[in-house]
Parts: structure tokens; C-alpha cells; sequence
């Protein structure tokens, strides 16, 4: 292990005390820094290309060649601390580190370099430089979720006269697409995806994380050829709703096809697409074409859905009793609504076959993120198939309002079997499946096997050995935390990750099947964070990564050795900071203008790079030449993949002020209504 990291561990402790001191500061309407706007949470300004950074320790070499990105939310401005904001608002910025091979094989090299991008979405480029906007086009989620009738109204139809004004002659960018990007990323066919719920993908290039254009499941703007074939949305009067493609689509490892869902507002609520590889893969062997947009029946209303899962051979829709409707307003509710009373429903069905699908009913929950999904099937003269979900389950849906500095509303009681404690842990769901025969009586109801919790521990943001996506996979990664439960922090403060979690998924799933826990409310190994660290036992199924006091890490992701010799024979890579940093307010003393009082050095993060066997080295810490914002997804892109991207003829960039033509009577009246309507 590093000496470095010892090192961390007394320097974090020697500053904890002094910045642990409150200061008075004043914040706007709100009387107090918004906690997803502040520290390591506020939005850095300055963007980089590739720039060389040094490290301590020894970089593994199945990393040379490769990148680690991370996306998250960076509000281009950031004045207003006390403003309605919401961790998951922002322009997407994507924070890289390529890590490039250099000499021959004799004397080879790798030098670590950083770069980060804005994602030039439509809104950010409409937006970037606008002096006539005093706040962001899109309204901010914690309005969506906190906001009366009339407020929302009224933010929803600002949003929509400035899409509207972006069309007329003056504006920077015609606002096509609102999605902001911000959120996963996703590697298929030659191109890296950037996501976001509200829009299409978007591709970008790798190492430099330049943006290349929307991607519509055919073709990427700024891509040579022609292909005037309509892709996500079709080409109905709703294609623009049913485009929005959820920020975590599925790549199959074996045949490279992309699964993905867009949730509407309308009838049937959800649709659902395949996009598989311009070649079919070599080990799958199957030419089907794409397939978009089909309908997924059995949807009652529209619904917040993150995620879903995915196996090799059955997809599974998640119908939670969180819902996202803009007509809620209308009955007195906000537009994002959480129901305790309701039913969480698993809708399970053939991969090629949405129309097939089994709905399984349970408790009510929030998921926002699945960690693998697969199938099993039992001999015998009718074979039996099960689907095997894990997920990360909430009991609440506190993060939607925590997350935006929001109190949760007053909710109705519910009843006593539908009580549960404020937790997110990893939870373990089987499906057995009807066969067809049996699904054709209306007598049979597909009932969940089992459903319980691994382990106690706080646990999100999943990630497991890509090669073991959708099959069996025994090793799960995440986050941790040591207060009570990850995503319900208290008013006015952040969630912040100071544990990396190791779950052996498959000895406890052996366990709790062997000595089945209460369903629903069970939990395999009830031990808490520091019962986990007493243990001596190499064989653990759960085990912890502890950050120096005062470090906060990021989502993990999980890279292999090249001739790795077990599933977990590899490497953890998350961004890490210590908040020692932070001046006497709390703030970043940036040089792009964060923090106050005197000058001092700007707050820089770091990429560790742990060994995820021991869950305990860190074997190399790449020192960043500034600060990475806490933000949401990763991902690792191999040298394979960057080598392998589609070709482009351009990039997305800024105008310049001098390409913009602001004195026709259209570019005048635009620029007058715009600097109206702020």
C-alpha cells in the first residue's frame, strides 16, 4: 500500500478540526449555502485538454492505452448559491483520464493526462455566453418536485418560448434537443454516448471529449454518409417525447446490441428499443435489424424510471410508484410524486418479446440503479427459468427532495406491513417465470421467489466486471457510507461517499437461499459498517474500502487485468478529494472564481486506483491539475475502443460572437423578447 495513503490519512486529520468550525456567510433567499452547490458539489469553470499529470505509486499496465471519464452536472454559473437546485440539474461535463502508452515494448511508458469538456449540448451552446438569460433555460428539478402550480406553469412555458426565440435569426443555437447530458455514458458501435432521460444520446470523441453530435440509434450528427432513416422517436408527432432515452442503456458484452427504453408522458408510457451492431458479432451470430420504439404494455401512468435491467436473454421494467407527470399539478401533487401506499410492479419479458411480458408486484420502493441482471433455467421435463435481478433499493424516494436541499412532504400514513426503516442497500429479486401455457390462464400470477437485502451496509452507485454483465456475476462493487443510509442526508447537507463497498453476491445469495431472511424486509448479513471492519475473515463476503477521514470518493469503475485469474483480479478507479482544502466557508478556492477571503492554492482532486482483490491498496494516486465536482457515472473506455471509434468530419463548438448576425429586425425582436423573459 501506498505510503501516500497513510500520509492522506494524518494530513486529513491534522485540518479536520479547524474546518469543522463554522462561519457566518450570507447565501441569498435562502439563508444558507445549497449543499449540492458548495464544496467539492459547486461546478467548476475552467475546462482543459489533455494535460499531463504526475502520480505516486505504479500504474497498472492494463491501463496504458485506456481512459477513465466520469459525467456529471456543471451549471455553467454559479453566483446564486441559494437558488432552487437540484444535484442531478447541469450542463454535463465529462472529466477524463487518458492514460497514454508511450516507447516501445522495451521501453514502454504511461503518462497520465487529464481533460475535461462541456458536453455542447443544444441548451448549453443557447446558453454558454448569453448575457440576456439571468438563469438556466431548463427549471430546475427541485422546482418540478417543490414548486406550486402556478410556478411550474410558468418555468415550463419559459423553457418553451425560449426553445421557441432560439429558432429566430441572432440566437447562438437553435434549442433542437433539451437534454443536458449529464448524466451516464455508454460505449456501442463504435461511438461514446453521452445520456440523459431527457433527450437522445449524444456522441463524443474519445481522448479528447469533444462532442460530435446527437445519436438517433442510426447515425451521429457530424458523420460522413448519408441515412436519412428515422431512428429513436420515429417519425410520429410525438417523436421528440419518445426519443428521451434512459441514462443507462445496456450493452450486451457477447453481441454487442444496445437495449435501451424512453419513458413518455402519454399512452403507453414506456417504449423500448434494440440497436444492434452494424456487423453482427462474431460469437452471437445474429443479424436482426434494429427495432424501435415498441410499445411495453401494462404501464398505468407516466413514471420517474433511471434504469432497468438486463440479461442475456429477458429484459425487466421497473413500474415504481414514483411518478413523473406533469398533470399532477392539476389534483394538487407535485409533478415528481412518491406514493408509500402504492405497489412497485417488475415487469419481465423476452428480450425480442416486450409483448410477453409477466408483471411481478411488491412492496413499494425507489431503484435508481441496477448492478446485473441474468437467467437461470432448472432441468426436468418442463424447465423452469428464473430471472435474477440486483438493485440497489430505497425505501423512500428521499433522495428526489434531499438531493435538491428540499424538505420531503408530509406523508399520508401507511400502513404498518408497508413500514420499512430509511435505507439503501443492495437487495437480491427472483422471478420465476409462467411458461406459456400457464401465463394463458388469468388464475396464474407470477409471485417473486425472493426478495431481501445481502447485506446492511448503505450501498449505490453498482458496478461490476464487465466481461460478467448480464450472466452470473459473484462480485459487486459500490458505494458506501458511514452515516445510516446513503441517499438521506439531512436538510442542508450533501450525501458524500467515505466507503467503497466489495459484496460477494453469490455466497450470500447461497446463504439467504439456504436460510431464507423475511421477505422484503430480510436482510442476509445484518452487520453494519463497523461490525464489517471487526472481521478477520479473508473470506468475508463483504468487504470495505475507508477513505482518509475527510476524503470523499466518486462511483467506482471496475478495469481487469489482462490475464486476471478471478472475476475480482483487477482494479477499482474512482475521483477522490479531501475536503481539507476547502477555505474557512466550506467553499473551493478555485481560480475560476470559487471560494473567498484571502488567495490561496486551487483545490485539486485526484483518480485512485485501488486494488479491488484486497480492497485495501492503492497502488497508484494520478495527482489532477484541478478539482473534479462530485458528479454521477463512469465508465472505462479500453484502448481497443478508442481505437476502434467511427470516423467524423467535425465537432460541435461555440460560435463567436462575430458569426452571429444581430441586426436583422427578427434578430433584434429575439434578442429584445430573450432579455425580457430572462
Amino acid at each position: 500500500m501506498l505510503e501516500g495513503y497513510s500520509r492522506a490519512v494524518a494530513e486529513a486529520e491534522e485540518h479536520i478540526q479547524e474546518r469543522e468550525q463554522p462561519r457566518e456567510r450570507h447565501w441569498g433567499k435562502r439563508g444558507h449555502p445549497h449543499p449540492y452547490l458548495s464544496g467539492n458539489f459547486a461546478p467548476i469553470r475552467r475546462t482543459r485538454p489533455l494535460t499531463a499529470c504526475t502520480y505516486e505509486g505504479v500504474i497498472p499496465s492494463e491501463l496504458a492505452g485506456g481512459q477513465y471519464v466520469r459525467n456529471g452536472g456543471n451549471p455553467t454559473t454559479n453566483e446564486d448559491l441559494g437558488r432552487d437546485a437540484h444535484w442531478f440539474d447541469g450542463d454535463g461535463m465529462l472529466s477524463g483520464v487518458l492514460f497514454r502508452r508511450s516507447g516501445d515494448k522495451n521501453t514502454q511508458q504511461v503518462t497520465p493526462e487529464f481533460v475535461n469538456q462541456y458536453v455542447l449540448t443544444d441548451i448549453y451552446l443557447n446558453a454558454k455566453g448569453n448575457a440576456n438569460l439571468k438563469k438556466p433555460i431548463l427549471p430546475s428539478i427541485a422546482t418540478l418536485v417543490g414548486g406550486s402550480l402556478i410556478t411550474v406553469l410558468l418555468v415550463v412555458m419559459r423553457t418553451v418560448f425560449l426553445a421557441f426565440l432560439s429558432a429566430l435569426p441572432g440566437s447562438r443555437q437553435r434549442i433542437k434537443k433539451i437534454s443536458v447530458a449529464n448524466t451516464g455514458m455508454v460505449y456501442h458501435d463504435g461511438r461514446a454516448l453521452a445520456t440523459c432521460e431527457s433527450g437522445p444520446p449524444i456522441r463524443f470523441q474519445l481522448p479528447s471529449l469533444e462532442t460530435v453530435g446527437w445519436y438517433n440509434g442510426r447515425k451521429a450528427e457530424n458523420e460522413p454518409g448519408r441515412d436519412k432513416r428515422s431512428g429513436f422517436g420515429g417519425d410520429s408527432s410525438i417523436a421528440f417525447m419518445k426519443e428521451w432515452t434512459t441514462g443507462h442503456p445496456r450493452v450486451d458484452p457477447v453481441t454487442k446490441e444496445m437495449i435501451t427504453f424512453h419513458a413518455v408522458f402519454i399512452k403507453p408510457y414506456v417504449f423500448y428499443s434494440i440497436v444492434p451492431p452494424t456487423k453482427s458479432h462474431k460469437k452471437s451470430g445474429r443479424t436482426l435489424g434494429p427495432r424501435f420504439d415498441m410499445p411495453i404494455p401494462g404501464m398505468g401512468s407516466p413514471k420517474m424510471m433511471h434504469d432497468f435491467g438486463v440479461a442475456a436473454r429477458h429484459t425487466v421494467i421497473m413500474d415504481l410508484p414514483l411518478s413523473l407527470d406533469p398533470m399532477n399539478n392539476l389534483t394538487g401533487k407535485p409533478v415528481v410524486s412518491y406514493d408509500p401506499t402504492d405497489r412497485s410492479r417488475f415487469g419481465v419479458f423476452p428480450r425480442y418479446e416486450p409483448q410477453k411480458i409477466q408483471w411481478f408486484e411488491t412492496n413499494a420502493c425507489v431503484i435508481f440503479h441496477t448492478a446485473n441482471c441474468w437467467e437461470t433455467t432448472t432441468p426436468g421435463p418442463v424447465p423452469e427459468t428464473y430471472v435474477h435481478l440486483l438493485a440497489c433499493r430505497l425505501t423512500s424516494a428521499s433522495v428526489v427532495y434531499s438531493a435538491g436541499a428540499l424538505a420531503p412532504p408530509n406523508r399520508k400514513p401507511v400502513p404498518p406491513e408497508y413500514v420499512e426503516e430509511e435505507q439503501c442497500r443492495l437487495y437480491y429479486f427472483n422471478f420465476p417465470l409462467l411458461t406459456d401455457t400457464e401465463s394463458l390462464s388469468p388464475d396464474n400470477k407470477p409471485t417473486i421467489r425472493n426478495q431481501w437485502a445481502l447485506s446492511a451496509i448503505p450501498f449505490e452507485f453498482p458496478t461490476i466486471s464487465p466481461a460478467y454483465e448480464m450472466r452470473t456475476a459473484r462480485y459487486i462493487y459500490g458505494c458506501s457510507t458511514g452515516s445510516s443510509s446513503y441517499f438521506s442526508a439531512a436538510l442542508g447537507k450533501a450525501a458524500k461517499i467515505d466507503h467503497l463497498a466489495k459484496i460477494d453476491a453469490t455466497a450470500l445469495i447461497a446463504r439467504g437461499t439456504a436460510h431464507p431472511p423475511q421477505q422484503i424486509k430480510g436482510c442476509v448479513d445484518t452487520r453494519g459498517i463497523e461490525e464489517v471492519f471487526q472481521s478477520a475473515d479473508p473470506d468475508d463476503p463483504v468487504k470495505l474500502f475507508r477513505l482518509p477521514r475527510g476524503w470523499y470518493a466518486q462511483e467506482p469503475r471496475f478495469v481487469p487485468r489482462a490475464d486476471a485469474k478471478a472475476e475480482d483480479d483487477g482494479w477499482l478507479l474512482t475521483y477522490v478529494f479531501d475536503e481539507s482544502q476547502l477555505d474557512a466557508d466550506g467553499e473551493c478556492p478555485d481560480d475560476d472564481g470559487g471560494g473567498g477571503g484571502e488567495k490561496t492554492a486551487p483545490a485539486k482532486s485526484e483518480l485512485w486506483v485501488i486494488d479491488a482483490r484486497n480492497m485495501a491498496d492503492v497502488v497508484a494516486r494520478i495527482k489532477l491539475p484541478q478539482r473534479v465536482p462530485y458528479g454521477l457515472h463512469g465508465r472505462w473506455y479500453s484502448e481497443d475502443e478508442i481505437r476502434g471509434q467511427r470516423p467524423h468530419l467535425a465537432v460541435r463548438r461555440e460560435r463567436m460572437a462575430a458569426e452571429i448576425d444581430t441586426s436583422s429586425p427578427l434578430a433584434i425582436v429575439r434578442d429584445t423578447l430573450e432579455r425580457w423573459i430572462g
